[in-house]
Formats: structure tokens, C-alpha cells, sequence
């Protein structure tokens, strides 16, 4: 078994309420060995709920931050509140911020002016950021070129954008992270953009509940079920599974500067967190 770890998954949202110990049970089994709990819903309460979950769970960490589809809710009074659950530490992350002008719940000026706050929480709370870009890759690489974007960098969740845009992000410094998304009939951009990125800039995730993998789609999606992320990334990059899991683990541990815990349950010499 080789240690594997989700970048991005909701185990905060209500589809887990009834069931978690079984899915970190059936997570653990799969081999996961660190899961990164996103709170970054509709409400202040979904990046508390997150921070609570990772400071009870050894394996579990968190991020905190307002999904772009909710920019136009946040209240003054819930910065500070971000601001302290930034600084926690169990919490390794900021956000998911970003744009989404696919459904544009909030209106887009909203949308850029949360995402350039977000960033700076990024860098005074010492704390990569986790972008959610959706038909506004453009923008979105507009705003990163010219905001000041923090010793710990970034990670595009859920890429979803062309070789073209993969590159801008890259030139950045920042990681692409992949989905189930990865194994569908219809992704052949994505995987070649799987293909293309170096290795040392790729993570794997669920976005669990969502985007569960070929053959699971349509299912409630979980952290175990990356391991068929993980399948295909090895696929279309030629190499053995393992290396594709022994990789991306290395990647997240040195993104989101994982504790001990994460290098001595999965075996590894691991780079030594930057930062």
C-alpha cells in the first residue's frame, strides 16, 4: 500500500454527516494517510465546522475561506473570524477563493475583490492559497500576476482550463490539482494537461461529494475513490502507480507543509516544508 493524500475534499458538508468514521475508516484502508478538509461554503460556520473536524482527526487538516459562488454573502465581521481559523494550526490553507463565471451567483467585481483579500489572508496568515476557477482562467491569471502572491504559493483545484492557461499558472509557481474530473470520457484536454505539467506540480483530489470518478460516477464521491484519480494520472504519464502516489504525496506534504505525522505514516523522506 502507498501512502496517498486528498487535497480537497467537503467531509464538512451534511453528505457525511450520518456516516464519516466509516468513510475515514474505508480512506484509511485505501491508504490515504492526510485529508484536507476545504471549509469554504456559503457561511462562516462551513470554515469552523472544517477546523473543528481536522483539530479531532489526526489525519485530517483544513482550509478555510467563502466559495466565489458566495462573494456577494460575506459580512464585514466574518474576516477576523477567517483571519484567527487562518492562523490555527491545524488549518494549512486558505480558501477555496477564486472566480466562477460559470453560474456567477455573485457579481464578478465582487467576485475579484473577495479573491484579492483572500490572497492577501494567504500571505499575512503564512498559508498557500486554493484557487476554484471556472470559465475565468483569464481573469483569474490576471489578478495572480499582479497581486503579491506569498511565500507559500498556491494550488489550482479541480483544473479545468487548457494548456495555455496550465502554463500561466505554472510560470507562477503554483500546483495543479486534478479531480475525478481527470477520468471522464470528455476530459481529453485535461489529461493532456495531466501529461504535460511536472510531476513535482501536481496533487490529486476528490472535491468530495462531488466529481466522483469513472466507474464510481454518480455516487457520492469520497476520499478513497481518489485512488482512481491516481490511476489514470499514472496512465497518461506513463509511470508505475506508485510513483504517482509516492509523488503527489510529496507535493501536498511540501505545499501545505503537513506535519510529521503525514512523513512517518506514509514511510517517506520527505522534503522538509518550505517556508
Amino acid at each position: 500500500m502507498v501512502p496517498i493524500v486528498d487535497s480537497h475534499c467537503h467531509l464538512d458538508f451534511d453528505d457525511f454527516a450520518q456516516d464519516l468514521p466509516a468513510v475515514l475508516e474505508r480512506a484509511r484502508r485505501a491508504g490515504l494517510v492526510a485529508m484536507i478538509c476545504i471549509g469554504s461554503g456559503s457561511d462562516i460556520a462551513t470554515a469552523q465546522r472544517a477546523a473543528e473536524l481536522a483539530a479531532r482527526e489526526p489525519d485530517l487538516f483544513a482550509a478555510v475561506g467563502v466559495h466565489p459562488h458566495d462573494a456577494a454573502k460575506i459580512q464585514d465581521d466574518w474576516w477576523p473570524v477567517l483571519d484567527r481559523l487562518a492562523r490555527s494550526p491545524r488549518v494549512v490553507g486558505v480558501g477555496e477563493t477564486g472566480l466562477d463565471y460559470f453560474y456567477e451567483h455573485s457579481p464578478r467585481d465582487r467576485q475579484a475583490e473577495v479573491f484579492r483579500r483572500f490572497l492577501g489572508l494567504s500571505r499575512s496568515a503564512r498559508r498557500p492559497f486554493i484557487c476554484h476557477v471556472r470559465d475565468a482562467h483569464e481573469d483569474a491569471l490576471a489578478i495572480l500576476r499582479t497581486e503579491p502572491l506569498g511565500e507559500r504559493g498556491g494550488v489550482v483545484h479541480c483544473f479545468s482550463g487548457n494548456l495555455d492557461h496550465a502554463r500561466g499558472y505554472l510560470d507562477l509557481g503554483l500546483d495543479l490539482s486534478f479531480s475525478g474530473v481527470l477520468t471522464f470520457k470528455n476530459a481529453d484536454e485535461i489529461r493532456r494537461v495531466a501529461a504535460y505539467a511536472p510531476l513535482p506540480s501536481i496533487l490529486v483530489e476528490t472535491d468530495a461529494p462531488y466529481l466522483a470518478p469513472i466507474p464510481l460516477r454518480g455516487k457520492r464521491n469520497e476520499p478513497s475513490f481518489v485512488v482512481k484519480t491516481l490511476e489514470t494520472l499514472a496512465l497518461v504519464r506513463g509511470i508505475p502507480f506508485s510513483h504517482a502516489a509516492e509523488a503527489t504525496t510529496q507535493n501536498a506534504q511540501r505545499r501545505f507543509a503537513l506535519p510529521a505525522v503525514v512523513a512517518s505514516a506514509s514511510k517517506l523522506v520527505l522534503p522538509p516544508p518550505a517556508g
